[in-house]
């Protein structure tokens, strides 16, 4: 076959022509994104019931849906969390791979089920059922020059002006105001003055109703007609009320003794916010922040460009002293480290081509790689779109890795040409055509071995099997066009090329020298193995054992955490703290921050509770935004734990402070996240009890840093006990009590009235005066339906003080508490999880559980799978070697090298501390492929030796000796290849020095310590007949030359 093409040079550059074209374009097209889309998808459902406590809002609006969401398809696993301040929230968490369109309709199709269970001021609010992206893209923050514009302007400005300009923008999935202050028109009542008149709540919000409305009045002169008829006329009459002091003209009594009653007689009225559960501030300075998230498969660069584009553009429009910055963008880490990777592929490819000059010692054999691996490396983009791939970390791993392949098969065809020519003084093309009949079959078998390790893996389930895909198809990619260029292009290039050379280079003698005496001490080396078989064989049992030890003592973990360029800290002060005592501490907190000069900016926003999810008067979240890579020196874990230390110096509250976990929506901090589920009667206080006996129990552990809980159900709250009997004996409708309370003390939503284009709310609320201390809650007064009286809540009612959550977990339908905790360097997460397990059986009674969640849930989940990856790979391996070898015995001789690169890669990461994470199994697997390639060429000669009738000692001998150079040669220059890995720096090192660690030390144990038994195994195992010898190569049928 290669005949064919060494005689065409021209039908195969054009083969290479079209490879190379094909992978422009598609690199043209891809997406980039810092990992694949892996993170599991969910779904995000929220209610609100103003002025409801947390357990209320759990028993009567979470667990309805609840009950309908068991059994929708793909769901994993569902969180709820209900806050004391009236929102519900559940998070239902579906399986890697889910559609999360198909899901949200499942869900909502489930809630409207469960609607008419919910109260009627809840089904008034609305219940929202949408899809929630978890990857952010950007925060766009607004800055006023000097706090010039109020927060309240500023976040309708955004939402008139900004928000839906950015939604528009093709790849934004959606686009959120955090502490958003949307207008409302805010009743504040006063109580006594209404006392004194005899009015109550429900009178006011009568009132309202009735002269805030749009009214229809039809038309005049409108068919049937009489015939003369000759205009019709459309009648309007006055609708929905526009202004603060057109509502205070409402009338609220026409004749009393003191003349027309109006609304703004009992309270005052403003255009205020719909909430103020949060505050956000940017640099000290009042602001409003945007999230921007990216919507699935999207260009992340793409879209961020076209976002700052779109900024500029509405920037112009802006009022003056307003303006936008950018204090968080996911971009840079994700551009920085693809930068990062691109610079090591270009060092790898440096590398690769110094090692393929020092040993060809040519530069037109030099050339021939350098053709070749480009050409292999810019195709595999067209297969990347193929398989509807994204240009990410992973995939340019597998690039990087693909080099030291890819060079290989270029390698063995050039090696062999150049021998012939030297040895058996061929010409050129001759030699060409020769050195194909022997290499092409170890060719065939390099390319099939290397796709039937890699492609296995890429069935794999979970949020491993995602990993694995990209790396594992990429590569399978690259190995299969470099197969293809290296018979059709390598050779045909050998033919026009070369030059026989017989004199050596003055330069290169030490050098050859050298090697001359490296490759006879080998073949010594391997001599005497050959002659004491058993000391051999005490060897590789050896080997395989340390192989398990280091398998079983090594830690394993998922992602190594990443220095992203930022951090993350949560505020939490003592319960019932206000949103001003949270306010104080943030920024008490942000300057100890901002003085470090690796810090470029800092968001405070108060209210926000990230890791609980929610707002909280209580809690607070700060972003930190570093500065780039290059301009610090401290790394993100570094200043993370120096930044922990100013949090606990807060004098009212703390503040942690942590990196934030590697794969954007798997947990919120980094470590391991775990619910403690009440199962026997959903009992807070009861599961508090249970909940810190298990926290004492896991601080007792060494392993661990940090563990915490949020969970309190011990918050001092006010209960009021109505004397109902009392009530209805003086005329007082229950229902009456109940409204008064939330209008005066929570919000009552009346109706809603237009600005700009836009629906807002009409609330009532009594004025913050009223409703400072628990005795006003007795000020509060109802009016008697039979004597149409007054009567003060304190003559029906009694407040006592107790205890109770300010929020409600509960996790799979069972009230919850989240455990967060953190191991020690060197405890990975897989053994952290073990431990946390461990306790659980040891401490826990009866009826509670532990549920994993977050990064920890999936890691559970894609536990043996790397192993199965393993035993697959090597199985594929075997089988097709046994096809092409004709025998079950010899395969065995290529697959006895692996274990040898096993030990070496999990020496190197054992001296280095690192955990066995994902990265470091997918460089296993890549070594499994090259340990086998190296052993197949030395096995592919003796078989042939061998069958060319030597001795079997001899051909063994024969076939380390010829082998051992082109196998040097190509694993040196893989190694050198990954050497950048290894040394890896700035965004995403962590990853790439886990992944490079493990194949450089892995290959060069197999290039210079398995080889030196392969020959061994060889005679062990090649028993029975040789293979005749009229055979060219035994290999599987290609067309005769």
């Amino acid at each position: 076959m290669s005949k064919f093409f060494i005689t065409r040079p021209i039908f195969a550059s054009v083969i290479s022509i079209v490879i190379v074209i094909a992978g422009l374009l598609a690199s043209l097209v891809l997406p980039i994104a810092q990992y694949p889309q892996i993170a599991p998808p969910t779904v995000l459902i929220t209610a609100n019931y103003p002025g409801a406590s947390a357990e209320t809002l759990a028993r009567t609006v979470a667990a309805p849906i609840e009950e309908q969401l068991n059994g929708v398809e793909g769901l994993a696993y569902f969180t709820s969390s209900a806050a004391a301040n009236g929102t519900m929230t559940i998070t239902a968490t579906f399986e890697v791979g889910s559609n999360v369109d198909m899901a949200s309709v499942n869900v909502n199709n489930r809630v409207k089920a469960a609607e008419p269970r919910l109260p009627e001021e809840v089904r008034r609010n609305g219940v929202i059922v949408q899809k929630r992206s978890n990857d952010i893209l950007q925060v766009v923050a607004l800055e006023s020059a000097k706090g010039r514009y109020s927060t309240l302007f500023l976040s309708n400005y955004a939402s008139l002006n900004i928000v839906d300009e950015l939604k528009r923008i093709k790849g934004v999935g959606d686009v959120s105001i955090f502490g958003a202050q949307d207008y409302s028109m805010r009743v504040w009542l006063k109580p006594d003055r209404m006392a004194q008149l005899g009015l109550t709540a429900s009178d006011v919000a009568a009132a309202i109703k009735a002269q805030n409305a749009q009214n229809a009045a039809g038309k005049i002169g409108q068919e049937p007609a009489p015939d003369d008829q000759m205009l019709v006329y459309t009648v309007t009459a006055k609708g929905r009320l526009l202004t603060p002091e057109e509502f205070g003209n409402i009338v609220i009594r026409a004749s009393g003794p003191g003349g027309v009653l109006r609304l703004q007689d009992v309270a005052r009225i403003e255009l205020g916010a719909y909430s103020y559960d949060q505050s956000v501030q940017l640099d000290g300075q009042p602001t409003i922040a945007m999230g921007v998230f990216l919507q699935t498969g999207a260009n992340a660069l793409e879209v961020a460009e076209l976002v700052r584009a779109r900024l500029d553009a509405l920037q112009k429009k802006f009022p003056e002293g307003m303006g936008y910055i950018i204090p968080f963008d996911t971009t840079l880490f994700v551009s920085a480290s693809i930068s990062e990777v691109i610079k090591t592929l270009i060092e790898a490819m440096l590398l690769v081509l110094a090692v393929v000059y020092v040993f060809l010692q040519s530069w037109r054999a030099t050339l021939i790689p350098m053709v070749a691996v480009p050409i292999s490396l810019i195709g595999t983009f067209a297969g990347l779109w193929l398989f509807g791939f994204s240009i990410n970390t992973l995939t340019l791993f597998a690039m990087v890795l693909a080099i030291g392949i890819v060079v290989d098969d270029a390698i063995v065809v050039l090696e062999n040409v150049e021998r012939l020519m030297a040895e058996e003084k061929l010409a050129p093309r001759a030699a060409a055509i020769k050195a194909m009949q022997e290499v092409q079959g170890a060719l065939v078998a390099i390319v099939l071995v290397l796709c039937a390790v890699f492609i296995p893996v890429a069935f794999l389930g979970g949020i491993a099997g995602q990993l694995y895909k990209q790396f594992a198809v990429t590569v399978a990619v690259a190995v299969v066009l470099s197969g293809v260029v290296a018979l059709t292009l390598t050779p045909a290039l050998c033919a026009l090329l070369l030059k026989p050379q017989h004199s050596e280079h003055q330069v290169f003698k030490p050098f050859n020298r050298l090697f001359e005496r490296f490759t006879r001490s080998y073949t010594r080396t391997v001599g005497l193995t050959l002659k004491h078989g058993i000391i051999g064989g005490v060897i590789f049992a050896l080997v395989i054992g340390a192989t398990v030890a280091f398998f079983r003592i090594i830690p394993g973990s998922f992602v190594p955490a990443e220095d992203q360029g930022y951090l993350i800290s949560a505020l939490m002060l003592p319960d019932g703290a206000t949103l001003k005592r949270t306010a104080t501490t943030g920024e008490g907190m942000r300057q100890m921050v901002a003085a470090d000069p690796a810090v470029r900016h800092t968001v405070v926003v108060s209210g926000f509770d990230l890791i609980g999810g929610g707002n909280k008067p209580n809690a607070g979240t700060i972003f930190i935004p570093l500065k780039d890579w290059d301009e610090r020196q401290a790394t993100a874990p570094e200043l993370a734990g120096k930044f922990m230390g100013f949090g606990m110096l807060q004098p009212d509250g703390m503040a942690l402070v942590f990196n934030p976990p590697p794969i954007m929506g798997l947990g919120t901090a980094g470590g391991f996240e775990v619910y403690l589920q009440n199962r026997v009667d959903g009992d807070s206080r009861k599961l508090n009890e249970v909940t810190q006996a298990f926290l004492a129990a896991l601080q007792a552990r060494p392993e661990f840093t940090r563990i915490s809980s949020f969970f309190r159900p011990t918050v001092p709250q006010l209960f009021v006990e109505v004397d109902e009997q009392k009530a209805l004996a003086l005329g007082i409708p229950l229902a009456s009590i109940y409204e008064t309370l939330q209008s005066t003390m929570g919000t009552l939503y009346v109706n809603d009235f237009n600005k700009a284009g836009r629906v807002y709310r009409v609330q009532l609320q009594a004025e913050a005066d009223y409703r400072m201390k628990p005795d006003d809650l007795s000020k509060v007064h109802v009016r008697s339906a039979t004597s149409n009286t007054m009567i003060p809540l304190s003559a029906i009612s009694t407040v006592k003080p107790v205890v109770g959550p300010e929020q409600v977990e509960r996790f799979n339908g069972f009230v919850a508490a989240k455990i967060m905790g953190d191991s020690r360097p060197g405890i990975s997460s897989g053994d952290a999880i073990r431990i946390v397990e461990e306790v659980a059986a040891a401490t826990l009674p009866s009826g509670y559980e532990i549920a994993w969640t977050g990064q920890a849930y999936q890691e559970k989940r894609s536990a043996g799978s790397s192993l199965q990856a393993f035993a697959f790979a090597i199985v594929m391996v075997f089988l097709i070697l046994a096809a092409q070898y004709e025998k079950w015995s010899l395969p065995l001789a290529v697959i006895m090298a692996v274990p040898f690169a096993l030990l070496g890669a999990l020496t190197a990461i054992w001296l280095r501390g690192m955990p066995n994470d994902i990265y470091f199994q997918i460089g296993l697997v890549v070594l499994i492929g090259l340990a086998s390639k190296n052993a197949i060429l030395i096995v592919e000669f003796a078989a042939r030796k061998h069958a060319e009738g030597m001795a079997i000692v001899d051909a063994a001998l024969a076939a380390a000796r010829l082998r051992l150079r082109p196998i040097i040669m190509t694993s040196l220059a893989f190694v050198l290849g990954v050497l950048p890995l290894v040394k890896a720096s700035g965004a995403g090192a962590a990853a790439r020095q886990s992944m490079g660690t493990g194949v450089f030390a892995g290959m060069i144990a197999a290039t210079f310590i398995a080889t030196i038994f392969i020959p061994l195994f060889f005679t062990w195992l090649e028993r029975g007949k040789p293979l005749s010898p009229g055979d060219d190569s035994p290999t599987l049928p290609t067309e005769k030359n």
